[in-house]
């Protein structure tokens, strides 16, 4: 397949099926994410959707009928757009000054894309096509494109659900580039993979979890080795592992959430440090505040870390249960998407303070808080602004994008960044 136009620029790079890794190597940084990067992962930094100290529109509107290949500025607050050449659902990243995004295209969504945009005028950096090494059949409302990507400021780290894993500089340059399904040829699900991906102290943690083969990876950032692998119970999931750093635990850990509950493993070990047993959501993501641990189960479970660092309920309510999207917590409340009703609750008591409907149909994207408001997208492009300053949150704005939108959305110092099935907006 050709692409066309703009997008006809890079050649796509094969992943022979031989090849397991090819290993260039990079000098990383062990940190989670490093000061340049704004944005670097599912959720922003430490995958908590927390970006308070930027000042952000709250409406905006598309403009009608403009649909170009080529970056433009279009309707109220509408810095840019831009065509992707393929679908998808992961979110963007915003890195210094660059864009992140993945996408797939082609008859069987074989073709992998990852491109980088300028992040003040969206103009295409760079764009690199892998061809896929595993199965690409996904559910008609994503694409092997699901899986958010992660960046230690220096690299980005992309996956997607055929389970082909890659590494690139920023300046576009492959460091290296697995085919996991080669190791694990049953590791996948009619449904596809989604889950994303998070990096901690050189680790990257892939998780591929579903009915089959059921396991989650360690691999070495610096060139996609193996370091341990952990096999998982044999049921689908979508969630986001979250990472303990050793002020939260004895050791670092990463929490890997299952429909029978939470296991931390050590990070560089994968031996078990804790688990906690109860039935969790497929979909919405457990969170990691400093002393607590927002599971989404029996509606939403907060667990507190004692001396010994083993977790201990403090506190449980039904009436907090997140649909699809992962909570988020804020200035000792916490707020979770329910069907389409936003809940606030006290954060120190679980108690529901209040509710507000929000005007969308279906919410997959989880809400995040940008400036002083909450930011939440529905399926249809309805997006909603909630002021949260009130003894109840209410809602003062918002506007409505043009496309089929999944995805979380991103923000960096020159605005919000919108990921729809087919398209990219910046709203400034």
């Amino acid at each position: 397949m050709q692409c066309h136009g703009r997008w006809n620029r890079s050649p796509i790079l094969s992943i022979g099926a031989a090849v397991h890794v090819v290993a260039l190597s990079i000098g990383l940084v062990t940190l989670q994410h490093s000061a340049r990067a704004d944005w670097p992962r599912f959720r922003g930094p430490e995958g908590l959707g927390l970006a308070p100290q930027y000042d952000l529109p709250t409406t905006w509107n598309d403009a009608n009928g403009k649909d170009a290949n080529e970056p433009h500025a279009g309707g109220k607050h509408i810095a840019w757009k831009t065509r992707l050449p393929g679908r998808g659902c992961s979110c963007p990243l915003v890195i210094g000054d660059r864009v992140i995004t993945t996408c797939s295209s082609g008859y069987r969504q074989n073709e992998l894309h990852t491109l980088c945009f300028d992040a003040a005028n969206g103009e295409l950096r760079w764009h690199r096509r892998l061809w896929a090494t595993g199965r690409t059949m996904t559910h008609p409302t994503i694409s092997p494109a699901a899986p958010t990507p992660v960046s230690d400021g220096r690299h980005v780290f992309v996956s997607f659900s055929s389970n082909d894993v890659a590494c690139f500089d920023l300046a576009g340059n492959l460091k290296w580039v697995r085919g996991l399904m080669i190791d694990y040829p049953n590791a996948s699900n009619s449904l596809g993979l989604a889950s994303s991906l998070v990096l901690a102290d050189g680790v990257l943690v892939v998780k591929l979890e579903n009915d089959s083969q059921s396991l989650t990876v360690g691999l070495d950032a610096s060139d996609g080795r193996t370091i341990w692998k952990v096999d998982r119970v044999p049921k689908a999931m979508w969630t986001t592992p979250v990472v303990i750093s050793a002020r939260r635990s004895k050791r670092p850990a990463v929490v890997l959430q299952a429909a029978d509950g939470l296991t931390a493993y050590d990070l560089r070990t994968a031996d078990v440090v804790w688990r906690f047993d109860g039935g969790c959501s497929t979909q919405a993501s457990t969170i990691a505040l400093e002393d607590l641990l927002l599971v989404p189960s029996g509606g939403l479970t907060a667990l507190q870390l004692d001396a010994s660092g083993q977790p201990q309920v403090r506190w449980r309510n039904h009436r907090l249960r997140a649909s699809v999207g992962t909570p988020l917590a804020y200035q000792g409340k916490v707020y979770v998407v329910s069907g389409t009703i936003l809940k606030c609750g006290d954060l120190a008591t679980g108690k529901l303070q209040w509710q507000i409907r929000l005007r969308g149909n279906k919410y997959s994207a989880s809400p995040i808080l940008g400036g002083k408001y909450l930011y939440t997208f529905a399926e249809d492009g309805t997006g909603d602004v909630i002021d949260l300053s009130g003894k109840k949150g209410k809602r003062i704005g918002g506007g409505k994008l043009d496309d089929k939108i999944l995805a979380t959305p991103a923000v960096g110092p020159h605005g919000l960044y919108v990921r729809g099935d087919h398209t990219l907006w910046c709203v400034r």
